[in-house]
């Protein structure tokens, strides 16, 4: 039987892991911190009965995983808001839209009938087009016509692409999903990310998991032991040398990470690459236990499992700049979360769990907390005084967390042009390392950030392939 060895327990390296074990290798996966999970964690640590995910918290791309597909994992289940993001303007209006393009198309008003046809195509056909897009760019697709369709509309800056829209809700709505790309709006590819995220919502909506994301964890350690494998924790990896004898390494850790452990083993060009990797701008995180919930002006926002806040179109598009060159916004951009709008079972009697976390300069280090307040202020007088509990993150406690989100980069990378194209590195099999059996699977890989288990699945089917 041949053995494989996984360093990191994120969502990517249990994906990894469960692919192996399945298929019949002996797998272990080593993990530093006393828990796997990575960005995947959740827990009641503001107050009790109170469920908080501790990072990625709503899934877009769950449900047309080929991975979570193919796996079937019992006890895994989905749930929906009823309007899946909504964005409020300063004037009381919101722009917003749900899985349904005839709701939508009522959210938006005149805009809904220039966003159904933007999207329709790709969203009444999501599953087939991820089966491309969650591949390295370099292959024969296997949905050309349709992938097409889709790179005319996610090569131009969202800037561009924000001309299709008319009303100032529709355009802030476009930005604020844009804006998930962590990079300049006025910049080539920034349309991929909300046009992916966009589609996947219309497909499947933006769905959670029932009980929380650790719940994804929970179902992939338990598929991987149930196939054979052991998972370690509390274990530090550093170097080659810390490993037992093994056929297959999967590393879950960024680029420059890979490069530490693999030391001189690792061929000089794909050092240099590993090393040259950027990551680009942080999150600063603060959960809140609110009592009632937020008080929002407009009423979409009350609905809304995800609500973006950065005003409109053209003041998402300055934010984003500010915070790519380094400046921090006196209003960001802030995500909020109310998973437990579709599902219930997060919150403790009226007391309800807010996630949210601000796009700050890469590595910030000074305390966003207020500035999160007050942007959630500014759509929801009154937020400040239900709120009974918070837990603040920043950037450095984010890298401290899970040590793959460097400088507060919790997508495994700068969103630039080159690297939302060629991610870690320029190559026709981005997984491999140059080191025979070696593999690079976390979120630096294609198809990126998100609990997907594409990048882990990915990987493991070109060592499964390699070990013959």
């Amino acid at each position: 039987m041949s053995t494989a060895i996984v360093v990191g327990g994120g969502p990517n390296g249990l994906a990894a892991a469960a692919r192996m074990a399945r298929a019949g290798l002996d797998v272990t996966v080593i993990e530093a911190s006393e828990t796997v999970g990575g960005g995947a964690r959740s827990s009641e640590y503001l107050a009790p009965g109170l469920l908080h995910d501790h990072c990625s918290a709503v899934h877009p791309m769950a449900l047309a995983s080929p991975f979570f597909k193919d796996l079937n994992l019992p006890g895994l289940e989905w749930c929906a808001p009823e309007i899946d993001c909504a964005h409020p303007l300063d004037d009381g209006s919101a722009g917003a839209f749900a899985k349904s393009f005839d709701t939508t198309d009522e959210l938006l008003g005149a805009d809904g009938r220039r966003w159904r046809q933007m999207f329709r195509s790709m969203g009444n056909r999501f599953d087939e087009l991820f089966t491309d897009i969650s591949q390295p760019v370099v292959r024969v697709p296997h949905h050309p016509l349709m992938l097409t369709n889709f790179g005319v509309r996610a090569l131009p800056p969202a800037t561009v692409l924000a001309r299709a829209w008319k009303s100032p809700k529709a355009k802030a709505l476009w930005g604020g999903v844009a804006a998930h790309a962590f990079w300049r709006l006025d910049r080539p590819l920034t349309s991929a990310v909300g046009v992916t995220l966009t589609a996947a919502a219309h497909a499947h909506g933006w769905v959670v998991a029932k009980g929380g994301t650790q719940r994804i964890v929970d179902a992939l350690v338990a598929d991987i032991v149930a196939h054979g494998g052991q998972i370690e924790t509390s274990t530090r990896v550093t170097s080659l040398g810390d490993l037992p004898p093994h056929d297959v390494l999967m590393l879950d850790v960024v680029p420059s990470a890979a490069a530490g452990i693999l030391g001189d083993r690792l061929p000089s060009r794909v050092a240099r690459a590993y090393r040259s990797f950027t990551h680009g701008p942080g999150a600063f995180k603060v959960d809140f236990a609110v009592e009632g919930g937020i008080p929002w002006i407009s009423e979409e926002p009350r609905s809304a499992g995800t609500v973006h806040l950065g005003g409109s179109f053209d003041e998402i598009v300055a934010i984003e700049r500010e915070v790519v060159d380094g400046m921090m916004p006196t209003r960001p951009f802030v995500l909020v979360g109310q998973q437990y709008l579709a599902d219930p079972s997060r919150s403790a009697g009226d007391i309800h769990p807010v996630w949210a976390y601000a796009h700050v300069p890469h590595g910030y280090t000074g305390d966003a907390t207020e500035a999160i307040v007050a942007q959630i202020e500014r759509f929801a007088p009154g937020f400040r005084d239900r709120v009974v509990g918070t837990a603040v993150r920043s950037t450095t406690e984010m890298s401290k967390y899970n040590e793959n989100f460097v400088g507060g980069d919790i997508i495994g990378g700068a969103g630039s042009p080159l690297q939302t194209v060629f991610r870690p590195r320029v190559s026709t099999n981005p997984y491999a390392t140059g080191i025979p059996g070696v593999y690079l699977c976390s979120s630096s890989t294609p198809p990126g950030a998100g609990a997907h288990g594409m990048c882990g699945a990915n990987a493991a089917d070109r060592a499964i392939a390699w070990l013959g």
